[in-house]
């Protein structure tokens, strides 16, 4: 019976483990902005783990010069590079960001001129000494966010001051969004199922080990 209830146990950690980090990722938003743009991008942290985030290094990419970020309480921003700016960290004064939350930094950055996506990588350090690379290509474990940098309008955020599109490729645009957003569902909706199948999977064999043993 004590092997039983262990097995339920870890099978049960690693469910909710897994479904947890299939979603929650590192991200800088917006994911498409115009050439030239003086755009206000944002970095969302959420956490992992049982253990708080302490500290977050974001890495400018090539072409994408960094102005100024918003000030957030309970944290201090450090740069590096100078004018230049090559990386941003932001490293907590105080608790971090505690298990169950998320943190947003928002900073202002000027775009390429050209046409291009640029990759941001991230660095998350945990309280116990961690540090999670959000350095992969998209698809992979731990993907870096992907900005398009396009004169068509953007889709989740805010016009931008420079850049502009015809209506063929707004509507071109927005049928990619959508299927972008089909397939973020459709991967939800999976994760949800599997989740429900291995938690019946698991009652049943308990119920099943419970009348052999009353026998």
């Amino acid at each position: 019976m004590k092997n039983i209830t262990k097995l339920l146990i870890t099978t049960f950690a690693a469910l909710f483990i897994f479904a947890g980090s299939a979603n929650a990722h590192v991200t800088v938003k917006p994911s498409t902005s115009a050439p030239e743009a003086w755009e206000t991008y944002t970095i969302k942290v959420p956490v992992e783990k049982e253990t708080a985030t302490t500290k977050v290094t974001l890495k400018v990419p090539e072409g994408i010069t960094f102005v100024s970020y918003q000030p957030v309480p309970g944290w201090k921003v450090t740069t590096e590079g100078g004018k230049d700016v090559k990386t941003v960290t932001w490293a907590a004064t105080d608790e971090g960001i505690s298990a169950g939350q998320f943190q947003q930094f928002s900073f202002i950055a000027q775009n390429p001129k050209e046409e291009t996506k640029v990759a941001w990588d991230a660095f998350q350090y945990y309280e116990d000494g961690e540090i999670v690379e959000w350095s992969g290509d998209e698809g992979s474990d731990l993907p870096h966010s992907v900005t398009q940098i396009s004169v068509a309008p953007k889709t989740d955020s805010e016009p931008a001051d420079h850049g502009h599109a015809d209506d063929s490729k707004a509507t071109d645009d927005s049928k990619d969004t959508a299927t972008a957003d089909d397939k973020s569902n459709g991967n939800g909706t999976l994760i949800i199922t599997l989740s429900v199948i291995a938690l019946i999977l698991s009652l049943v064999a308990l119920f099943a080990a419970l009348r052999k043993n009353k026998r």
